[in-house]
């Protein structure tokens, strides 16, 4: 290039030269045309030049993309399978980028999006694994057993306990997301009609187990662990809790297989369920009024019965609203619904969380949901079916956290004392775990297998005029067993 240019100045300067001698020798009419003709040529040639150097420049181009043709042929490319984890692992590594842009050490080990993003995906690995375990002539483990193992060793093996943590706050959140997103969808699935003709039962069911074993845990345990006749109750409620997130899954599978469809067994469990842990709410919060509080008995009695009918009517306002609110003529009908009635349940429940009348949120969530599944009558089935979806992501994170919450460095015999000064919380979960991880002489185990057989004795005689066989009988009065949601809600 440096070559040309000399070239092109040296050229142009002679055609100057010999522009000034024949300006001076030839006449001025003349000395126009030469004039002309002598720019014209002078013009010419470094177009020229301008040309055969952008000719070089298009050359050297062609030659470099006719390289990178031929590299990109020989290179290797990947198909199938390793293309696939390739492009995943891309992804993830592009999306922990820009979230950890966002976020910065939320999401590094230690951080809670860190945590909870951990627990789910080894719960949702541990539910998979259990669902695989299946022992000769025994139906596979439930899922929710690996996710709670998944989130028990998460939170007690040295150093991954360091790195998974998750603060109380935000554990408390997600657990109360999901007990809304499971109540919703327990309502969806009530059966109207069983519901009508089992209305008795179901009243008997809610209340009569739940409150047997209350007031048995609470006199075993007045007795046996000294506790006092405040304490005992608030343990007794606790403990009556049925769990909503492992029957109303159970009762779903069983009614979308039609067993026990005929009979109403699936609606009756989920709904007696569902009124069984708002009993025990209530209970629970009105003996923590009665022993914490300086009030009338009598006013914590009488909230506790408030709490009931507002949440009841809050229910029935809101689901007659989700009846009118989409309209029909609307797009997307199916998923403004499931917002619609998602949003709501879970305020519901943070919103009586807020104003102290936790007892309420769950019975509205309820209610709600089954008056809105009334007016949508056979449209509720695409709603039904992405609220399920919702309890798949819940799923894992809610029992994942369940597990999180059991310290096995803390299952040591601990002694409560009187004293009243004691934090609110403090008393109130120190007695839980006096009583349930007393394991040295055992009266902990007693007090809940007390309960227990209570339960399964008072539940068996209340479905006995329900038009029941044995086996039938016997099979709601062990699927009345289960704890484990609620109790981690209230007390941690």
């Amino acid at each position: 290039m440096s070559l040309s240019h000399t070239h092109t100045h040296t050229c142009t300067h002679t055609l100057c030269d010999l522009f000034k001698h024949t300006f001076s020798s030839l006449s001025p009419g003349g000395s126009k045309v030469h004039l002309a003709q002598l720019k014209r040529g002078i013009a010419i040639l470094p177009e020229e030049d301008r040309r055969g150097r952008l000719h070089r420049k298009m050359s050297d181009l062609s030659y470099s993309c006719s390289f990178c043709v031929r590299l990109k042929d020989r290179c290797p490319r990947p198909h199938g399978l390793l293309n696939l984890l390739i492009t995943k692992a891309c992804l993830l590594a592009l999306l922990f980028g820009v979230v950890w842009a966002i976020t910065g050490s939320e999401c590094l080990p230690g951080g809670n999006l860190f945590g909870i993003v951990t627990l789910f995906i080894c719960s949702v690995l541990g539910g998979n694994l259990a669902g695989l375990m299946q022992l000769p002539s025994l139906p596979p483990l439930p899922p929710l057993l690996g996710m709670l193992l998944a989130g028990l060793l998460l939170r007690n093996v040295p150093y991954v306990n360091d790195a998974v943590k998750i603060s109380a706050k935000m554990s408390a959140a997600t657990r109360s997301l999901g007990l809304g997103v499971i109540l919703a969808r327990a309502g969806l699935g009530l059966d109207p009609s069983a519901l009508r003709r089992l209305k008795l039962v179901c009243v008997r069911l809610a209340v009569g187990p739940c409150l047997a074993e209350a007031c048995v845990t609470a006199v075993v345990s007045h007795f046996l662990l000294a506790l006092p006749w405040g304490w005992g109750f608030m343990l007794g409620f606790v403990l009556a809790a049925v769990s909503p997130a492992v029957v109303v899954p159970s009762m779903l599978l069983l009614q979308r297989e039609g067993y026990g469809v005929s009979k109403g067994i699936p609606t009756l469990l989920m709904a007696a369920g569902s009124f069984d842990d708002v009993l025990a709410i209530t209970g629970f919060s009105t003996c923590l009024g009665i022993s914490f509080s300086k009030g009338s008995t009598w006013m914590n009695v009488l909230k506790g019965l408030l709490e009931v009918g507002g949440g009841v009517v809050a229910g029935l306002i809101l689901g007659l609203f989700l009846c009118c609110f989409p309209s029909r003529d609307q797009e997307d009908l199916a998923l403004r619904r499931t917002l619609l009635l998602l949003g709501l349940s879970i305020f519901a429940v943070f919103f009586t969380h807020v104003i102290g009348a936790a007892g309420a949120g769950g019975l509205c969530t309820l209610v709600l949901a089954f008056i809105a599944a009334l007016g949508w009558n056979a449209e509720k089935a695409p709603v039904a079916a992405m609220v399920g979806r919702s309890w798949d992501v819940f799923q894992p994170l809610l029992f994942g956290l369940i597990g999180a919450e059991i310290v096995v460095a803390n299952l040591n015999p601990v002694t409560v004392g009187k004293n009243q000064n004691f934090a609110r919380c403090a008393v109130i979960v120190s007695s839980v775990l006096v009583t349930v991880f007393h394991l040295q002489e055992g009266l902990g185990v007693a007090c809940v297998a007390i309960g227990l057989v209570i339960r399964l004795l008072v539940t068996f005689l209340l479905v006995h005029f329900g038009g029941f066989n044995w086996k039938e009988k016997l099979f709601i009065a062990v699927a009345w067993t289960p704890k484990a949601t609620v109790q981690v809600c209230v007390c941690v």
